[in-house]
């Protein structure tokens, strides 16, 4: 059977252009009002906009349901692949994207212990860090563009299908056997290119970028911590993007899953920075979960016909979440004398 897009993009330009000025009004709200001045995120307000972006999220995910149901059974494309009942494709497309979120969201976590490192190391005060994620964050949305138009084109082909499939395996189960190494921004091959662009200066000038030293531009460690950020997201959604498109092979819902996910990540950080120590076996959540992934992608989906139940998926990828963020809670509590590593 001939595979459709419910959501061609020459049908659907338009929805991507005004969903992407929906993204740039919401970033400059948040960065041209609520933070117009530099100031430290505080556990409430970073609360307050978890709930904000997570409600859009949950919100965008009703009204696809509405659309779908209004959409889907009058399309007479659609009528060989319908299933039972009316709806039955606008509730998979809706589970497609929460699914898409949850996977997002959870890869996005390990991110939270880059930032972390990255801010400890170049000394980033709290009150410039939200800055930082902003720029992070809309170069991520940028990368993600491409990585995702690469996918949709890419993952049409079984046998790349099998071979991310693979990488996504090979990658958990480094999460989960390797030892940790620490990070070190110093050895990272961006930094060491920006330092022989531009010079970078140890000293911080507020919130800026950039600072002017004896007639010459010089770099602050912000844009330093900038870049580091931006290389470790290229790196991210190497895993991220293909784990979403082995729910879903509709471009549109990993387009909009990533970017709800992305934009979350900000408040995510500020929320869960002075704890996220306490989640010691979130790694192996990681792991389970690319593994989980890797095999769907691989061989599950095929094994199922084409198709392995996305209600499945959502209920593996939560429970593995859940159980790795309740132990963790559980051993935190056990020893709380311990260091953070």
């Amino acid at each position: 059977m001939t595979e459709i897009s419910l959501f061609p993009f020459t049908d659907y330009w338009w929805f991507y252009g005004g969903f992407t000025l929906f993204v740039l009004g919401m970033l400059a709200l948040d960065l041209g009002v609520f933070h117009r001045e530099a100031h430290g995120v505080s556990t409430r307000e970073a609360l307050t906009w978890s709930v904000v972006w997570t409600s859009l999220a949950l919100g965008f995910a009703g009204l696809l349901y509405a659309y779908g149901l209004w959409k889907f059974p009058l399309d007479p494309r659609l009528s060989d692949i319908l299933g039972a009942a009316d709806g039955t494709l606008a509730w998979q497309t809706t589970l497609e994207f929460l699914t898409g979120f949850v996977i997002e969201k959870t890869l996005a976590l390990d991110n939270i212990f880059v930032f972390v490192i990255i801010f400890q190391y170049f000394a980033i005060a709290p009150i410039y860090q939200h800055r930082i994620l902003f720029f992070g964050i809309l170069g991520a949305l940028a990368f993600r563009v491409v990585f995702i138009a690469l996918g949709a084109v890419l993952l049409q082909y079984k046998a790349v299908v099998i071979i991310f499939g693979v990488v996504l395996i090979a990658t958990g189960a480094k999460i989960l056997l390797a030892p940790a190494k620490p990070i070190d921004p110093e050895a990272n091959f961006a930094i060491r290119l920006l330092r022989r662009i531009i010079p970078v200066t140890s000293e911080l000038d507020g919130q800026n970028l950039f600072r002017r030293i004896a007639g010459k531009w010089h770099g602050t460690p912000l844009l330093v911590a900038l870049v580091f950020i931006e290389v470790s997201d290229i790196i991210f959604a190497v895993d991220s993007v293909p784990a979403i498109f082995a729910i879903t092979k509709e471009p549109f819902i990993v387009f909009t899953s990533n970017v709800f996910a992305i934009l979350g990540m900000r408040a995510l950080y500020s929320l869960l920075a002075g704890v996220v120590h306490r989640f010691r076996l979130l790694k192996y959540a990681l792991g389970v979960i690319l593994m989980f992934v890797g095999v769907k992608m691989a061989w599950l989906n095929e094994a199922f016909g084409g198709k392995f139940p996305v209600t499945w998926s959502l209920a593996i990828i939560a429970g593995i979440l859940a159980s790795c963020l309740l132990l963790s809670l559980a051993h935190a509590r056990r020893r709380p004398s311990e260091v953070p590593e």
